[in-house]
């Protein structure tokens, strides 16, 4: 399985592999339970785990450098239902990460997400050139009062095309 190829599904726990995707929707892979199944663009965004990037107190980070501490660290993963167990162990895992704009449900995510990686065998790396492939870098962004993340597309849409309406004699 392809790091390049995975991705987090706005309403939906857990990380999905994308077999193939349509205008409407993706056809997607569990890497919890293996089930594949279509989930329409209408209801829900993909985001590629290659393309998010986490807040750190100088630059934001993407998400295989903090895989990567983890993954370097000799400290076991937290529980991921005890909060501050899970932040306790970012703050030794990767301190340069900035706990007030990184939310504890980021940081837990984190944690299962890594543990699916793990579990799947998933070689945590970046393609060689994200950028030559056309995918657009998501970066995660609170919103206001609440603990959801929002996704915000930083890629530049296309101009659209403005049909100026026909006079009228």
């Amino acid at each position: 399985m392809d790091y390049s190829k995975l991705v987090s599904v706005t309403g939906m726990g857990g990380l999905y592999e994308l077999l193939s995707s349509k205008a409407d929707g993706g056809v997607v892979k569990s890497l919890e339970d293996k089930n594949t199944k279509f989930v329409s663009t209408r209801l829900h965004n993909f985001s590629h785990l290659e393309s998010i990037e986490v807040f750190t107190v100088k630059d934001n980070v993407n998400l295989v450098e903090v895989f990567t501490a983890m993954e370097a660290s000799k400290s076991k993963l937290p529980d991921g239902g005890d909060a501050k167990a899970v932040k306790a162990y970012f703050e030794k895992v990767y301190p340069d990460m900035d706990f007030e704009r990184v939310y504890n449900s980021d940081m837990k995510k984190m944690v299962k997400w890594f543990d699916l990686l793990k579990t799947n065998n998933v070689e945590i790396k970046l393609s060689e050139n994200p950028e030559q492939d056309g995918t657009a870098h998501d970066v995660v962004t609170p919103k206001a009062k609440t603990n959801e993340t929002k996704q915000v597309n930083v890629k530049a849409a296309p101009p659209k095309k403005i049909n100026s309406p026909r006079k009228m004699a």
